[in-house]
């Protein structure tokens, strides 16, 4: 499970997550959604460690991340697919994160295969697309077999092929068992994807429910999940700003 509580992240005088509390728990895929800037990011780099918060905690199965020595067999994450070296094959990337992990390389040519990339193994990764790169990012996530996942905008740079394979993945993965956390800002994805949602603006949560139940604050029978959010979205943003509720 990952457990955020209060959990507060502030940049110079901008604050970027304001007491933010939520539970993403296993067996769903649980979208993170919200606008382009409202925070999304920053909280997946609070609960990899990669920012200390400034306010409350986060924690994985119970213990905050950077505690654990080989992080790649707890959480697998993919944050930035476009984050890795050009120069490197997509079998050398892997084997370096293997290695400094402690898992085994054969793993390497398996999660290639998963992820659909073992016929480009031993190709430079600056000559990939931005939907390989996904696709390695993704093989990097599942390495060390983790019981929690945490993806950031996967979608971006996938075909309709390649989106409609990362859909069944992540439902695979809950369906294992494991806590699935995919980050988006956009509803019409997440509508397709996840079972549960947590929805924030502006660093603070808008909404923690199953997407049956945010699809129903809809006034209208016919108003779409986008219509939805985008409502709930505008109106709790004018309230934070001092506007009316």
């Amino acid at each position: 499970m990952i457990e955020a509580q209060e959990l507060t992240k502030h940049y110079g005088r901008t604050t970027a997550v304001d007491r933010l509390t939520f539970t993403v728990r296993p067996g769903h895929v649980t979208g993170f959604l919200g606008p382009n800037g409202s925070g999304k990011s920053t909280t997946l780099r609070l609960i990899l460690g990669l920012h200390a918060p400034d306010g409350g905690r986060v924690t994985v199965g119970g213990q905050v991340f950077r505690t654990h020595r080989r992080g790649l067999r707890h959480v697998g994450a993919l944050l930035d697919a476009t984050d890795v070296h050009g120069g490197r094959t997509a079998r050398d990337h892997l084997a370096a994160l293997a290695w400094s992990n402690g898992l085994p390389r054969g793993r390497v040519p398996e999660v290639l295969g998963e992820v659909g990339l073992d016929n480009v193994a031993r190709r430079r990764i600056g000559g990939f697309s931005l939907g390989m790169k996904q696709r390695l990012g993704i093989a990097a996530a599942l390495l060390g077999d983790p019981p929690v996942l945490v993806f950031d905008e996967p979608f971006n740079g996938l075909d309709v092929a390649g989106i409609a394979w990362v859909r069944g993945l992540f439902r695979r993965l809950a369906g294992e068992g494991r806590t699935v956390f995919v980050s988006s800002h956009l509803m019409s994805e997440m509508a397709q994807s996840a079972d549960r949602l947590v929805v924030i603006g502006r660093g603070t949560l808008l909404a923690d429910e199953s997407v049956e139940e945010f699809a129903a604050r809809g006034a209208a029978p016919s108003a779409s999940l986008e219509d939805v959010f985008m409502e709930l979205t505008a109106d709790r943003l004018d309230y934070l700003a001092g506007g009316t509720p």
